[in-house]
C-alpha cells in the first residue's frame, strides 16, 4: 500500500511480446537501450526502428519524484512509518488460483511509445487550498487506430502518490497496445479523504475521455489498475460504477465507468487492515489517528477505524457493488505484512456473491510489491514476472475488447 515500484531488472532474458513499445532509445555499440524519462516537463517519441539484434530490453525502472532523490532505507520493521507484521496468517485459496512467481521478468520493446508528462486533467480546491493534479501518459504507435484505456494508480500509505512509480509495469502493459495513464490523487498529505481520491480518479477518467481522439482512446474501453492503495483506488472507483456522488468537477458530460478492475494487493475494508496479523501489528494499524483514519474521517481525526462505524463501512468498495460493477482480477502475495491477504480474499468473495466476475490469484512467498521506498528493490520482482504481468494483460484481453 505503501510507496513506489522502482525495480532492479535482471539482465534481459527472451520474453513474451504482444506488441511494441517503450520510452526513449539509445544506441550503444549496436545495442538499444532504454532510458528512463523524468516524469516532469517533457514530451518524448520513441524511435521508429531498432536494431535487429536487440528489439527488446529489460523494462526501464521506476524513478522518484522530481527533486525527491533517492529513497532512503527506512529502519527494519518499519516501511517508512507504516507497520510491519511479523506474523502473517494462512490465506484461504480454495476459490483462488495459487501461482509461484519465480520466473523470468517482463522484457519491453525498444520502439513505439510516445511519452507525455505533466498534464493538468483536473484542479480541485482541498479545504481552501486549489492544487492542480496531472498525469503521464503512454501511448502505442506501433499500430495505428484508437486502443484501449488504462488508468494506473500507484500506492503510497495513502499519504503519497507519485505518478512516476511503476513505470516498468507501466511500460510493459502499454507495449501490448494498450493507452496507459498514471495518475497523481490526492492524499491524506494534502488534507484529503477517500471520497476526494476516488473524484480524482473519476474526473481523470472523464478527462482522458473528452480527449479521446487527442490520445487515440477507445473511450468504450476502459480499464482502472492499481497497487496497494492504488489498489483500493481501483476496487472503489470500479464498485462505484453509476454513483454520480462521486462525479464532481469538469467534464461531467463523460462516463466516468470503466470496464475492468485489476486491484493488486490492495486494502478493502480498513477495519480488517491488519486482520491476519500478531497483535503488535494489529495495535499499530488501528490506532487513532493514523493515516488510514484521516483516509476516512478525514484530518485532525482522533478517530480509528479498528470498529466498522457506519463511516469505515461507507469507505468498503464491498458495500457498493452493484449490476454495474466492473469485472475484477485480484492479485495477492501470501506473505504480505502490511496489508493482510484476507482483504482481496473478502472482496472477491463479496464480488462473486453479487454475481460479479472476479478472479483471485495468490502469489506464493511474495511480499508487498512497493516497497522501494523503504530501500527494498527486491520486493517488486515477484509482481514484474512475465507469469504474473501475464495474467494483468490477459484480463485487460478478455474485458477490454
Amino acid at each position: 500500500m505503501h510507496g513506489e515500484n522502482a525495480v532492479s531488472q535482471e539482465k534481459a532474458r527472451a520474453g513474451r511480446r504482444r506488441g511494441g513499445a517503450a520510452v526513449t532509445i539509445s544506441l550503444v555499440a549496436g545495442l538499444a537501450l532504454v532510458a528512463c524519462s523524468s516524469g516532469t516537463n517533457s514530451s518524448s517519441t520513441d524511435a521508429s526502428s531498432t536494431s535487429a539484434r536487440a528489439k527488446t530490453a529489460a523494462c526501464p525502472s521506476g524513478t522518484t519524484a522530481a527533486g525527491a532523490g533517492t529513497p532512503t532505507a527506512m529502519p527494519s520493521g518499519n516501511a517508512g512509518g507504516i507497520p510491519v507484521a511479523k506474523t502473517i496468517k494462512k490465506t484461504d485459496t480454495s476459490t483462488s488460483t495459487v501461482i509461484n512467481p519465480t520466473g523470468a521478468q517482463i522484457q519491453c520493446a525498444t520502439s513505439g511509445i510516445t511519452t507525455t508528462h505533466d498534464i493538468t486533467y483536473s484542479s480541485p480546491t482541498t479545504n481552501g487550498k486549489k492544487s492542480d493534479l496531472k498525469l503521464d501518459i503512454q501511448v502505442p504507435t506501433s499500430t495505428s487506430g484508437k486502443k484501449p484505456l488504462v488508468i494506473y494508480l500507484t500506492g503510497g500509505g495513502f499519504v503519497m502518490a507519485d505518478r512516476t512509480a511503476n513505470l516498468s509495469q507501466r511500460t510493459y502493459v502499454a507495449d501490448q497496445g494498450y493507452v496507459v495513464a498514471s495518475l497523481q490523487y490526492r492524499t491524506t498529505k494534502d488534507g484529503a479523504t477517500y471520497k476526494d481520491a476516488v473524484a480524482d480518479v473519476k474526473s481523470a477518467i472523464r478527462y482522458l475521455r473528452a480527449n479521446a481522439d487527442k490520445y487515440s482512446i477507445d473511450a468504450d474501453q476502459v480499464a482502472v489498475w492499481g497497487q496497494s492503495a492504488g489498489g483500493y483506488l481501483a476496487a472503489m472507483t470500479g464498485t462505484t460504477n453509476g454513483e454520480k456522488s462521486f462525479d464532481v468537477g469538469d467534464n461531467l458530460d463523460q462516463s466516468s465507468e470503466v470496464q475492468g478492475v485489476v486491484d493488486e494487493f490492495g486494502p478493502a475494508d480498513l477495519s480488517q487492515l491488519a486482520a491476519d496479523y500478531d497483535t503488535a501489528a494489529q495495535k499499530a494499524n488501528y490506532a487513532a489517528g493514523n493515516s488510514a483514519a484521516q483516509w476516512v474521517y478525514g484530518p485532525g481525526t482522533k478517530k480509528s477505524v479498528a470498529d466498522r462505524t457506519s463511516e469505515v463501512a461507507a469507505a468498503d468498495p464491498s458495500t457498493h457493488i452493484s449490476s454495474r460493477t466492473a469485472p475484477f482480477v485480484l492479485f495477492h502475495g501470501s506473505a504480505d505484512n502490511l496489508v493482510s491477504p484476507s482483504e482481496t480474499l473478502n472482496l472477491h468473495t463479496a464480488l462473486r456473491a453479487k454475481g460479479i466476475s472476479s478472479t483471485r490469484y495468490v502469489l506464493t512467498g511474495a511480499g508487498h510489491g512497493d516497497l522501494s521506498f523503504t530501500g527494498d528493490t527486491s520486493a517488486v520482482l515477484p509482481w514484474s514476472t512475465q507469469e504474473t504481468m501475464g495474467h494483468v494483460v490477459d484480463f485487460l484481453r478478455q474485458h477490454l475488447k
